[in-house]
């Protein structure tokens, strides 16, 4: 188990005072660190691997402190057995594989280093690769060299911070994969950084979900990311309509609370949230959560039935972008199948169905 409670102030010349303030538990097994760009991400990693020195906490792994303010316990990043994984993947590009990832074993004798190298590039599926140069091989193949070369030195934890970037699905799940199996009967904390909610949905055990250097999230990855809470969240999490709106009354028997949207003319119920009338929230929306009609439905228990008109179709790959003006402009993902059979073109009206609990508040 990796602990770490940590507070660190950041300045720089040109730049806003940020604020690192979060405690947080990651267990054996895979953890995603989520948020968007500058929520503080990679300065907690750089805290726990020991390149940074948190202003206060304590980080433990196991049982041993690897920092304590109170008790000025600092251990220096070497000696920590933490292993991290960047984006750039830092491959020596005059070495071969089986060098890059022998690197870190100098000291043991050769037999040995032979030997656990051989079994790291067979688990990473690269020991093809043993004698080639970064250079040679393909971004898939760097990256599990990048990995092997980490975890042959048997560290007790390991920070991956965005190491998948630029790799197709189905390969980051293949790597992942592997990383699991390797896992299995190592039980290591894992924690993976991302800003991308597909690798969350295909990777993650576990989320915690960052934002302006606070937690506001931990858990499962369908319930941290289906309701987030902070509108950078939401941005990054995928939800692509974000709406100003008003709180019109609060309708505390029927579980929900109307809002007028932007300036328009526009009223929907959203799930009853803390908030008093005439004040002003932002409510969001996925772009897949909306249903579009040709004709006004009825007998619905989805109670936000809005009529508009198309303003635009962006047909993207199995997907076709929808522009609804509703008094306020809604994207909506339908099939292009589902597009063909309304007959929907630019200009049509129609008749948008959105679910009370598909409407969530952010601050």
């Amino acid at each position: 188990m990796l602990t770490a409670q940590i507070r660190k102030q950041r300045h720089g010349p040109g730049a806003a005072p940020f604020a690192l303030d979060v405690s947080i538990e990651v267990p054996p097994g895979i953890t995603i660190l989520f948020g968007g760009s500058g929520a503080g991400k990679s300065t907690l990693l750089d805290c726990i691997a020991g390149l940074a020195r948190p202003d206060e906490g304590r980080i433990l792994v196991g049982g041993d402190v690897l920092f304590d303010s109170v008790r000025a316990i600092h251990i220096p990043a070497p000696k920590r057995r933490i292993a991290y994984v960047f984006q750039t993947l830092a491959l020596f590009p005059h070495l071969s594989a089986e060098e890059n990832v022998a690197y870190g074993l100098l000291n043991l004798p050769q037999e040995q280093r032979r030997e656990r190298v051989g079994e790291i590039l067979t688990v990473f599926r690269v020991e093809k690769l043993r004698k080639q140069r970064p250079g040679e091989i393909s971004g898939g193949e760097k990256q599990r060299i990048a990995l092997a070369r980490s975890l042959v030195t048997e560290p007790r934890v390991l920070l991956l911070d965005e190491p998948l970037t630029g790799l197709d699905a189905e390969l980051k799940a293949a790597i992942v994969d592997d990383l699991r199996a390797w896992n299995t009967a190592k039980a290591m904390p894992i924690l993976y950084v991302t800003h991308n909610r597909d690798e969350v949905d295909a990777l993650g055990e576990r989320v915690i979900a960052l934002d302006n250097g606070r937690v506001v999230s931990a858990g499962a990855p369908m319930e941290v990311l289906n309701a987030p809470r902070r509108k950078k969240l939401a941005q990054a999490a995928g939800f692509e309509n974000l709406l100003h709106a008003t709180v019109l009354d609060l309708r505390e028997a029927d579980g929900v609370m109307r809002v007028k949207l932007g300036e328009s003319a526009c009223e929907i119920e959203v799930p009853l949230g803390y908030a008093a009338a005439g004040s002003r929230v932002q409510v969001a929306v996925r772009a897949g959560d909306i249903l579009l009609a040709t004709e006004r439905p009825h007998g619905l228990s989805a109670r936000n039935v809005m009529e508009g008109r198309i303003l635009s179709l962006e047909h993207r790959g199995a997907m076709v972008i929808a522009r609804v003006d509703c008094g306020v402009t809604f994207v909506a993902h339908i099939t292009p199948g589902a597009a063909r059979a309304l007959e929907l073109t630019a200009g049509r009206r129609v008749w948008l169905v959105l679910k009370t609990h598909s409407c969530h508040l952010v601050d």
